[in-house]
């Protein structure tokens, strides 16, 4: 298009040459240089919120971005765009306080976006970060990407179609229920999802939220976790808080990996568990009379 236009000018001049027009017509300056727009800085690319991906990635190179529509197979799905407000070399990593501040805006707008905490549920939630060499252009964004997970104990994504928006505002097959716990010299191995209907011995009944400390030493408080999962217990199936609270239910939990830790997440999934009786109903709410003192 500038070739054409300069062609054209340079056309215009040659014809009022020939026809002895010395002058400017009206509005006309003369000079050309001064009548281009200027143009704009060029912006760093931003990826869009709200829209799904065929894959789960760590960096997020712009060659490989290529999102796909919610309604369509896929396995992640980006429910926040956030910026960083620091100015170092390099992105930061796991462990950084920058990263884990990310980490928990996006667990914040993760659980706005689900109708429900994420960590309820068969949910995993990723930070995605600009590649270090779009880091190095001036890119600072960071993305929030959900995935459906296969099991509790199976934490691999798995894809899905539909769109996770208000998953947790309803009942969802997504959210932990009722188990059936394989347990081999005082070890959990495997928690098989069952209907509360169904004869089980522990069922999922909250999120205990670990206090900052270092890995190393909140693995060896087990005696902490286990108390603190044993008043969500109490708490959800109307159980007085006493001394014979631990003669009525036990309990089962989860915690955060290394890397979750290290990322800034301080989510310890409980459960309730019985070693001397099943139930075929859910324990919420059952008070006394469905979990009298053993």
């Amino acid at each position: 298009m500038r070739r054409w236009w300069a062609v054209g000018l340079a056309g215009l001049v040659a014809t009022l040459a020939l026809t002895g027009c010395g002058s400017n017509p009206a509005g006309v300056d003369g000079d050309i240089s001064d009548d281009w727009r200027p143009m704009s800085e060029p912006k760093p690319f931003v990826p869009d919120n709200e829209v799904c991906h065929s894959s789960a990635v760590e960096s997020g190179y712009l060659a490989a971005y290529a999102p796909v529509d919610c309604a369509t197979t896929h396995v992640t799905e980006t429910v926040h765009v956030g910026a960083f407000d620091t100015a170092g070399g390099k992105p930061p990593v796991s462990g950084e306080k920058s990263y884990q501040t990310a980490y928990a805006e996006c667990s914040a707008k993760a659980s706005t976006f689900l109708g429900g905490d994420w960590r309820t549920a068969r949910l995993s939630l990723g930070l995605v970060l600009p590649a270090p060499e779009a880091w190095q252009g001036g890119s600072r964004w960071y993305r929030c990407d959900l995935a459906e997970t296969r099991s509790l104990d199976d934490d691999s994504m798995a894809s899905r179609d539909g769109s996770l928006k208000g998953a947790l505002a309803k009942t969802s097959a997504l959210r932990y229920g009722c188990f059936t716990p394989k347990i081999e010299k005082e070890l959990v191995q495997e928690m098989t999802p069952v209907a509360c209907t169904k004869s089980h011995r522990s069922e999922f009944v909250g999120i205990y939220s670990a206090p900052e400390k270092s890995y190393k030493t909140f693995l060896a408080d087990d005696e902490t976790i286990h108390k603190a999962c044993l008043d969500l217990v109490a708490t959800y199936a109307k159980l007085p808080k006493d001394d014979n609270l631990g003669a009525r239910t036990g309990t089962i939990y989860y915690y955060p990996t290394t890397e979750e830790w290290d990322q800034g997440n301080r989510g310890v999934k409980c459960f309730s568990w019985d070693s001397g009786r099943t139930f075929t109903r859910s324990i919420k709410g059952g008070g006394t009379s469905l979990l009298p003192v053993n």
